[in-house]
């Protein structure tokens, strides 16, 4: 029976993938849409293909910034998580700057980081980490306090030492929130390094798409939609893949 409910949780969204993109093939297929303004899904799939030797330098520059901003990312989060965690007057002083970094909108930051950087790969860099790191501290620190009291009462009552609380019960606990966030993240660090480099640079996807939307090429930049898709998905299951290995005790609960 659970393994009927799997196999029909996951046909559902996949059926209705599906589903949606004939629809979008028909649409355009019976002239409801003309193709200059949207291109049909199989137009964009043998463009796709077409186009792969001209935009593999720019795949791997989105690449290179994306997974460089995202490690960064990672590891100032991790710090400044642990310091919330253990001091209290870091978490008071700092969670609002937090919440006020992400009301800032990232175009507005990128054309800075720009005007401050130039237009090699770190002001996208900067950008990346900006986009990645809240999700990733957030989901740390709320995961790094919901550790059981009675555990951690225990383990001060054996006059464990704050690291041994940490590395013991608060991290292996705070994975799963942690794993969450970077997942979030991993999504989202494709999508600030094409964000960065519209606001200039010599390659890269966003540079790519920038040039052929100018060209009014659109089913190039449907083409481009569909590689920064995939690349994220990749990071995605990356992630996922990461997780399933660092935490062996959720596949036993399987």
């Amino acid at each position: 029976m659970r393994n009927w409910e799997n196999i029909r949780d996951k046909a559902i969204p996949v059926l209705f993938i599906i589903l949606v993109i004939a629809i979008w093939q028909l649409i355009v297929d019976f002239g409801v849409i003309a193709r200059y303004i949207l291109p049909s899904p199989w137009d964009v799939i043998t463009i796709c293909i077409a186009i792969i030797p001209e935009i593999t330098e720019h795949i791997y520059t989105t690449l290179h910034e994306a997974v460089i901003g995202l490690l960064i990312a990672v590891i100032l989060s991790v710090i400044l998580a642990v310091l919330m965690d253990n001091f209290i007057i870091v978490r008071k002083a700092l969670q609002p700057l937090l919440v006020v970094s992400q009301t800032v909108p990232i175009m507005v930051l990128a054309p800075l980081f720009v005007m401050w950087f130039g237009f090699g790969v770190l002001p996208k860099i900067m950008v990346v980490i900006l986009v990645c790191f809240f999700p990733i501290v957030v989901s740390l620190l709320e995961g790094l306090s919901s550790l059981d009291q009675d555990l951690l009462n225990l383990m001060k009552s054996m006059k464990a030492s704050r690291w041994q609380i940490f590395y013991l019960a608060k991290f292996p606990a705070s994975l799963g929130s942690f794993f969450s966030g970077l997942k979030i993240a991993a999504t989202y660090s494709i999508i600030g390094a094409v964000i960065g480099e519209w606001m200039g640079g010599k390659s890269g996807l966003g540079v790519y798409m920038t040039r052929v939307r100018q060209s009014f090429a659109l089913d190039k930049v449907f083409a481009a939609i569909l590689v920064i898709i995939i690349l994220s998905m990749i990071l995605f299951k990356i992630i996922e893949l990461i997780q399933f290995l660092v935490m062996p005790w959720k596949r036993a609960m399987r």
